[in-house]
């Protein structure tokens, strides 16, 4: 996993933690109350902390479904992939836990720690590797769960990774530990934040010519509508599980593909998953 910065908590938090309890001490408040608090310190606490105590609050609130990662762009591993593939799949997508797949990648047999297979150059140097050997067990859990029985479901099992599955036992989605953090301490916001940003939106270049800022969650077949064009939806419902498809791994920003007469531009990633898209028209060769 990528290391991050920690945020900087001042005494000024600890402060009104305890205004917080003291008011509900003398007048019980609900949620909204407590939120309106928050906004309204007079400087007690900088912005970002007012966003951090918020974020606790709102976990309480939100389920694993609205912040899941979802399967169209989970980066995983084949149990039947040989150690150069696995390896090829850890370097570009520079991430440290993947969920080993079945054959049929309809059933998550377990996380693959990166850090583990330190352990097979040490004892072997050849392609040849069993990777059941080095699976460890990995959590199931429900798109309804709370995100904040969640943290200390991941907290007391030390696992930092969860498969999520549907109504039907479906797999849906991963979560880790990071995106649970996340939406407590919040991340770094741009001009293209995706909850700003409706599903397909038109844009014109400095050169006046069309593009269009795409959310990676946008269905295919809702793209098809939209540009009246006929890209393969049978596999991946998502534009965004498409692009990963053709790239072959997670892209990073500014990455570039051109396929179906389409140039599809990687906008913004967030860990395992594209967020949103450039994408323009481009002649037939």
């Amino acid at each position: 996993m990528n290391d991050k910065k920690q945020p900087k908590i001042s005494k000024s938090i600890f402060e009104l933690m305890e205004r917080i309890k003291r008011a509900i001490k003398s007048e019980p408040l609900n949620r909204k109350e407590i939120q309106e608090l928050l906004q309204n310190t007079q400087g007690a606490i900088d912005s970002d902390e007012e966003k951090m105590v918020s974020g606790v609050l709102d976990v309480a609130e939100t389920q694993v479904r609205e912040v899941m990662i979802p399967r169209s762009q989970m980066v995983v591993i084949n149990n039947a992939d040989s150690l150069t593939g696995i390896l090829e799949i850890i370097v570009s997508s520079g991430h440290s836990r993947f969920p080993v797949m079945s054959k049929d990648r309809e059933a998550c047999i377990g996380v693959l720690l990166a850090k583990d297979l330190l352990r097979h150059f040490k004892d072997a140097a050849d392609d040849a590797i069993d990777v059941k050997r080095y699976i460890r067990p990995l959590s199931v859990i429900p798109e309804s769960k709370r995100l904040n029985t969640l943290l200390k479901e991941f907290r007391d099992s030390h696992n930092h990774m969860a498969i999520v599955v549907d109504e039907y036992g479906g797999i849906s989605g991963l979560l880790t530990i990071e995106d649970v953090l996340e939406e407590i301490v919040g991340e770094i916001d741009d001009e293209h934040d995706p909850q700003e940003l409706e599903y397909i939106e038109k844009k014109e270049s400095n050169d006046g010519s069309d593009y269009y800022l795409v959310l990676a969650l946008t269905k295919v077949e809702d793209f098809n509508k939209y540009f009246d064009s006929k890209l393969e939806h049978s596999y991946y419902d998502t534009i965004g599980g498409l692009v990963v498809h053709e790239f072959g791994r997670l892209p990073r920003n500014g990455e570039k593909l051109i396929f179906s007469n389409f140039k599809f531009s990687v906008i913004k990633t967030h860990r395992r998953r594209i967020e949103i898209l450039s994408v323009k028209r481009v002649s037939a060769n």
